[in-house]
């Protein structure tokens, strides 16, 4: 270390005894410490280059499925199905999905590893019950998506599942309300936590998941082009690929947005 050295008996003896020799060291420890701060500051208010690099995006990554099924064939309703019960079934089985995807990495993700929950350059704000804006960390956000779309889905009033009861009024707007949140979850696993996912060879499962997801959506309009276009880049790879020939790369089709429950900054 750096203050180690110089704190030496024989440094101290040098520097009493030659003033001149003190003064250089003096200046080449400044100079040092000059160089190692402007290593850690970010050029140009940016990130350094390495952190600017989307592993993710590698074509050896990309390619990576656990089957090659048509997604664009299966996200379709199927004849004689109601909407809002295909709709209810995918949600479920994309909120189940998605957070046992998350749990595969939940132990490196942390209040000290991700101090924000972000995704690329967008940073997510929760909004509680009372509309009041809470800063937390992406553990603490992931918590509050899980929770509380496991109240929703669990809500016999709001997906029913018992014969004779009617999906509410507001059913499609609480679906977008999910796939945004659960949106965010996926970004923030591709954005902070790839080479976790690599090194657990889970990159196949991630990229199946995230290719089905996002043409369900796309399918029915649930998420809006603006939401997704934080990670338009890997749905263009993704969902762009010859196994997905119904997909198209400008992100999402054209729809209403759900409620908005965070703000972005850039």
């Amino acid at each position: 270390m750096i203050g180690e050295y110089c704190s030496l008996p024989s440094e101290r003896t040098l520097l009493s005894h030659s003033p001149k020799t003190g003064l250089r060291c003096k200046m080449v420890l400044q100079a040092v410490s000059k160089v190692l701060r402007k290593s850690k500051a970010k050029p140009n208010g940016k990130k350094p280059a390495a952190e600017e690099k989307k592993v993710y995006l590698e074509p050896e990554h990309t390619k990576s499925r656990i089957t090659d099924f048509e997604f664009k064939e299966l996200v379709v309703l199927p004849r004689e199905i109601d909407l809002n019960e295909w709709l209810a079934s995918n949600t479920t089985t994309f909120f189940h999905h998605i957070n046992l995807q998350y749990s595969t990495i939940s132990e490196f993700c942390t209040g000290e590893t991700c101090q924000t929950m972000a995704v690329c350059n967008t940073q997510y704000y929760w909004y509680d019950e009372r509309g009041k804006k809470v800063k937390c960390t992406a553990p603490q956000y992931v918590d509050f998506v899980m929770s509380s779309v496991q109240k929703l889905v669990t809500d016999e009033d709001v997906f029913p599942t018992k014969y004779g009861r009617e999906f509410p009024s507001s059913f499609e707007s609480l679906v977008k309300k999910i796939c945004k949140y659960l949106f965010h979850v996926l970004g923030h696993i591709y954005w902070a936590h790839f080479k976790e996912t690599l090194a657990l060879e889970l990159h196949g499962h991630l990229n199946t998941l995230y290719v089905h997801f996002i043409l369900f959506a796309r399918e029915f309009n649930l998420l809006d082009p603006k939401e997704t276009a934080v990670m338009d880049d890997l749905t263009e790879v993704l969902c762009s690929s010859p196994g997905n020939s119904g997909a198209t790369g400008d992100g999402a089709s054209s729809g209403a947005s759900g409620a908005q429950n965070h703000v972005k900054e850039r």
